[in-house]
């Protein structure tokens, strides 16, 4: 099998704003700390000991988070220095150095836990994402995450989605809409569910329907996608051939998302059937952490 970090060019990616990101790092900080501080460095480092330690790659991965990760000390002390190595996006290997941060040595070892959580969580996340991009090369299909997400880490999961060569779904309830089965049920069905929407959603809002079935899937595009008000449609754990004859039968009307029980293994297939995205929610919830260790320089 071969490394989907292999040749893979670097993205090139707007930074979150520090606004976003300082909060959740600040929460974190607060968390580790709680009322009484750092008490081991405390007590075993000197207060005015400086030193530098260096962001080290034990894996083939992805590289996402790093701001966030650096942030972490310069919330602590706004003195430290950093120098970058390999930014988000960038491809690493085991050893590879990925930044190197100078400062006071308490700054450094407080700071340390909440650093690599975050960059090695959400470098996890672009390696996964970056193996299911290499899986779906060569096709139309991109790869795509969902809101399934961790509470508050949101915008900083999702960004780690693009380091990985992915795309972004929603942001959240207020952005699109994104019509399920639970609203098809209680809404009584896809056409009182689209004239809820035709009367109440403005025109520059995405609309995206969920069908599980051709019948529903043939019911939107008569009634939501020729009359120009549904953008996407979601097929929801639909096998190959069924994939395959509802791209034939849409014909690029509108996008057609697949979802459900997409791996590694199963990317590559289901995107040969022709759809336009394939929405993957382990990605974020789920993905492995990439190792990465703080080694003294």
């Amino acid at each position: 099998m071969t490394d989907p970090t292999t040749a893979r060019p670097t993205p090139v990616l707007d930074p979150l704003p520090e606004i976003l990101v300082a909060p959740v790092v600040r929460a974190a900080l607060l968390e580790d700390l709680g009322h009484a501080g750092d008490l081991t460095t405390a007590a075993t480092v000197p207060r005015d000991l400086t030193g530098s330690v260096a962001l080290v790659a034990r894996d083939a991965g992805v590289v996402a988070g790093l701001p966030a990760a650096l942030l972490a000390w310069r919330l602590l002390d706004p003195g430290v220095e950093t120098r970058v190595a390999r930014p988000d996006g960038s491809p690493v290997a085991p050893g590879d150095e990925i930044a190197v941060v100078t400062g006071a040595v308490h700054t450094l070892l407080t700071g340390e836990r909440v650093a690599l959580n975050l960059l090695s969580h959400l470098s996890g996340v672009a390696t996964a994402t970056a193996g299911l991009v290499e899986a779906v090369a060569g096709t139309r299909a991109s790869i795509c995450c969902t809101r399934k997400t961790t509470p508050a880490l949101r915008a900083l999961e999702k960004a780690a989605v693009r380091a990985g060569g992915g795309a972004n779904h929603r942001f959240g309830l207020d952005d699109a809409v994104l019509v399920k089965d639970n609203h098809l049920a209680f809404a009584g069905g896809i056409a009182p569910a689209l004239a809820g929407i035709r009367a109440r959603v403005g025109h520059l809002v995405k609309v995206e329907v969920e069908v599980d079935t051709l019948e529903q899937l043939r019911e939107v595009v008569e009634i939501g996608v020729e009359p120009g008000l549904v953008d996407v449609v979601m097929l929801d754990n639909m096998g190959l051939e069924e994939l395959a004859e509802a791209v034939a039968f849409v014909d690029r009307r509108c996008l057609l998302e697949a979802s459900g029980r997409v791996t590694r293994e199963t990317a590559g297939p289901i995107a040969e059937t022709g759809v336009d995205l394939i929405s993957a929610g382990w990605i974020t919830h789920s993905a492995p952490i990439l190792d990465v260790g703080l080694d003294h320089r």
